[in-house]
């Protein structure tokens, strides 16, 4: 399929699914080569024709929008945002939830993928921050759209590709090699529960002291499912928690109800 046709089609497409295209731009290649196989699945001649077919079978749409779920994440992924989660935002809002006799600090992952990002955040606690905070545990919940990206990440195995950021001193703590890559130990693994939910329509109950949606909603939804997303979030976020998106990212207006912790690295914090 050539690129421009591709491209002319994402953006008809992409706009009634209420996802943005510059969202897209750089992933189009991954999304075009679905699409393809896709149109030889359904003995369609080219991406011209596919319009046509949508319009007259309502029913492929939800088979689109699956073609167009982004599944990109590593192990640490963005160093400089997990070592401010390290030195200043998880040892602040663990002192809040002490604070409050709280034992648990409740962080969400929206948009987790195969797990790396909220398996990260368990090991970070485990391995850097739990010896200074014995009396808390950390608890992740995890939600993704995709089924097999959470089958994927309930077996936690991993590639040595999808540790390289990972810092190296943590490997062997963190997991056990085994053939062909590296199984995440026990004790990390059952501190994070996986649920399928989907983001623009759904969030899991609250509150949560820390919720992590990153190069998920403000990169690939419209403007209008952003909003919807936001508000859900907000209703989810304990006052004085933390908001992380990606560093890249922006928020809609949100007016006072989030201030920047580090503009730098994507981090809110909700007014108390």
């Amino acid at each position: 399929m050539k690129d421009a046709a591709c491209v002319a089609f994402l953006q008809w497409a992409l706009p009634r699914l209420h996802l943005r295209w510059p969202g897209f731009r750089k992933v189009r290649r991954q999304v075009c080569k679905r699409v393809a196989r896709r149109l030889d699945d359904l003995g369609l001649p080219d991406v011209s024709a596919y319009p046509s077919y949508l319009e007259t079978h309502p029913d492929e749409w939800p088979v689109l929008d699956e073609l167009c779920w982004i599944s990109i994440s590593r192990f640490y992924r963005d160093r400089g945002v997990h070592t401010f989660l390290e030195r200043a935002v998880l040892p602040e809002l663990a002192q809040l939830a002490g604070a409050s006799g709280e034992r648990a600090l409740r962080c969400w992952s929206a948009g987790c993928a195969s797990g790396e990002e909220p398996y990260t955040l368990a090991i970070l606690w485990r391995l850097a921050l739990a010896p200074r905070f014995p009396d808390v545990t950390v608890q992740v919940l995890a939600t993704d759209v995709d089924q097999r990206a959470l089958d994927r990440a309930e077996r936690g195995w991993y590639p040595a590709s999808s540790l390289k950021e990972l810092p190296a001193s943590w490997l062997d703590q963190a997991f056990v090699r085994v053939a062909g890559g590296f199984s995440l130990r026990d004790e990390l693994r059952k501190a994070v529960t996986f649920v399928r939910q989907d983001l623009r329509k759904e969030a899991p109950e609250g509150p949560f002291h820390l919720i992590l949606c990153r190069n998920l909603a403000f990169t690939y939804f419209d403007l209008e499912v952003q909003r919807a997303v936001l508000d859900r979030i907000l209703s989810r976020l304990a006052p004085g928690g933390a908001l992380v998106i990606g560093s890249l990212e922006s928020l809609p207006e949100v007016g006072e109800a989030l201030e920047p912790w580090s503009a730098r690295c994507g981090v809110f914090r909700k007014s108390r």
